[in-house]
């Protein structure tokens, strides 16, 4: 896949779209891209809204909806005098909580409508009370019964050397409790690059893995790509990755079969990141009873490889 990356100046945005001045910020991992044009939250699909938020913005949008829909009846009670009894005239604080008390359709028998237009308020109240605790029940569920996998993966990719040939690892662990099942990873890197007449491409390549599926997946897996002629990497050094454009992108899909679900999760990494001359210390281990432990702290470990060295002009960083 190619892409070019052309610099469009402020005055190129199309002026049918409000939103194409504006600027949004997407981070995966190492990777950072800014989106001109699109909006991060798109009032107009208010459930992807509700649950693309974090859970404080949750709370926060569900108080402001709460209390607003509160001061509106509380002030249409107000409008008319004597329509809620044993409601003082004019003290906006017993209307208000008149008001949430019928929301929330808990009546407590000290205030009730008196006359016919506070008990159509009350009923157009109480209609939007029970559609209200319905939708901010239903968000709040899926928002909490979302698969989410527990990926945790090391803090830098290594080039080693394995089976006599250099090759990119990179260490993952699943955080869960139990194991996930059928995980599926796929790698893929985005190398900038120039054509013949002088155009900046950023072109998409595929890293294969010497295994790229596990049907168990419970402790750690260290995912493998072989720096032959058909690497994209072939040829690179750690000087050169550092100075070039280079991005890895790793994506997981695995089954929680616990939750009954899917999960996913992405990474990426700058090519600074990637160490050469280095590979994983051990992480898992076998106690004296035959037991099978694994250190997920030292997922990010790393010791000296002791291999053949890189092909000519690869030095090995740490």
């Amino acid at each position: 896949m190619q892409q070019a990356s052309p610099r469009l100046p402020p005055s190129a945005a199309s002026p049918h779209h409000p939103r194409s001045h504006g600027t949004m910020r997407v981070q995966i991992g190492a990777f950072e891209v800014q989106k001109r044009g699109a909006s991060r939250y798109d009032w107009r699909d208010p459930y992807h809204f509700a649950l693309s938020i974090t859970w404080l913005q949750f709370a926060l949008l569900f108080l402001v909806f709460n209390l607003g829909i509160n001061v509106l009846f509380a002030g249409l009670y107000v409008l008319q005098p004597g329509s809620i009894a044993n409601a003082r005239p004019g003290v906006f604080s017993d209307v208000f909580f008149f008001s949430m008390e019928t929301l929330a359709t808990v009546g407590y028998g000290a205030m009730s409508p008196a006359s016919l237009y506070g008990h159509s308020v009350a009923a157009a109240e109480i209609i939007c009370g029970m559609a209200f605790t319905a939708i901010m029940t239903g968000l709040t569920f899926v928002r909490f019964s979302r698969a989410k996998a527990k990926i945790l993966y090391a803090d830098r990719p290594v080039v080693a050397q394995h089976n006599g040939l250099p090759t990119l690892m990179l260490r993952i662990a699943n955080g869960r409790a139990g194991p996930l099942v059928d995980a599926k990873v796929e790698m893929a890197a985005i190398i900038g690059e120039h054509t013949r007449e002088g155009q900046f491409f950023r072109r998409l390549h595929d890293m294969k893995l010497s295994r790229d599926r596990l049907q168990m997946f419970p402790l750690t897996w260290t995912l493998m790509h072989t720096i032959d002629e058909r690497s994209p990497l072939h040829g690179w050094d750690a000087v050169r990755l550092a100075d070039s454009d280079f991005r890895l992108f790793v994506g997981l899909k695995a089954r929680d079969f616990v939750l009954g679900a899917d999960v996913y999760d992405a990474r990426s990494y700058r090519g600074s990141e990637i160490a050469f001359g280095l590979r994983y210390a051990d992480a898992v281990s076998i106690d004296e009873a035959g037991h099978t432990i694994a250190d997920l702290t030292r997922i990010s470990v790393t010791e000296p490889d002791h291999g053949t060295s890189f092909h000519e002009g690869a030095p090995a960083a740490a």
